[in-house]
C-alpha cells in the first residue's frame, strides 16, 4: 500500500500543515511483516502443554494483514510522538496530524493551480508538483484503523477515525486531488440489468359446448 512510511527516507514534510513531532526514521515500517504462518498440530503422544504451544495459528486475510500493520504503525507514530500519546489521548487532532504526515510518503503527483498540467489525467511531461498520499489511500486507511480501534478496547462514541474533522478532511482532500488530477472520484452507478423480453402469452381456445359436436 502506497501510505505505509519509508522509515530511510530522508523527504520532508510538504503538506504544507504544520510539522509532525515524529521523526520518519523513528517509525519503523511494518509493511514487509508477513503474516503469521500456521504452525502444525503437535502429535497425539505429546503432552497438554506442547500440544498448547504448537496450535496450529489461524491464518489472517489480506485485510486483516493490512490492518494490524495500520495499527502497529500508528501505535508507533503515538510512541514517538513528542511528547509520547496513550490511545486514550488521542483526538482526531492528532488523526489529521498522522494523515498530512503520511504525505510526505505519498507517490501520487497533485499539480498545482499554477501547473500547466493541472486537470489533466494523463500529463505528457513531468513536473515540479509534489506527490501526495491518494485520496483513496488515505480514505481505506481511516476505515481500517476506525475498524481496529473499536476492536482494540475504543469506544465507538469516542473514535477519534470517525470524527467529522476527520471526514471533512477526507472529503477535501477527495475534491482538490479530483480537480487537480482531472479525475472524478464520484462511485459509478450501476447499470440496471435490460428487461426480459416479453412474450405475448395466448390463452388456449376453449373447448366447445357440451353437445355443440351434435
Amino acid at each position: 500500500m502506497e501510505f505505509l512510511p519509508n522509515p530511510e527516507s530522508p523527504r520532508s514534510n510538504n503538506s504544507g500543515g504544520s510539522s509532525p513531532t515524529c521523526s520518519p526514521k523513528n517509525l519503523v515500517a511494518v509493511a514487509s511483516l508477513s503474516s503469521v504462518p500456521a504452525g502444525v498440530a503437535s502429535s497425539s503422544s505429546s503432552s497438554s502443554s506442547s500440544s498448547s504451544s504448537s496450535a496450529a495459528a489461524p491464518s489472517l486475510s489480506r485485510y486483516e494483514s493490512q490492518k494490524r500493520r495500520d495499527w502497529n504503525t500508528f501505535g508507533q507514530y503515538l510512541r514517538n510522538h513528542r511528547p509520547p500519546l496513550s490511545l486514550s489521548q488521542c483526538s482526531s487532532a492528532h488523526v489529521l496530524e498522522f494523515l498530512r504526515y503520511l504525505d510526505q510518503f505519498g507517490k501520487t503527483k497533485i499539480h498545482s493551480h499554477v501547473c500547466p498540467f493541472f486537470g489533466h489525467p494523463n500529463p505528457p511531461a513531468p513536473c515540479p508538483c509534489p506527490l501526495r498520499q491518494a485520496w483513496g489511500s488515505l480514505d481505506a486507511l481511516i476505515g481500517r484503523l476506525r475498524a481496529a480501534y473499536e476492536e482494540n478496547g475504543g469506544r465507538p462514541e469516542t473514535n477519534p477515525f470517525g470524527a467529522r474533522a476527520v471526514r471533512l478532511f477526507l472529503r477535501e482532500v477527495r475534491d482538490v486531488q479530483s480537480k487537480a488530477r482531472g479525475i472524478s472520484y464520484e462511485k459509478k452507478k450501476r447499470k440496471k440489468p435490460p428487461p426480459l423480453p416479453h412474450h405475448q402469452h395466448q390463452d388456449p381456445p376453449l373447448p366447445p359446448p357440451p353437445g355443440a359436436a351434435a
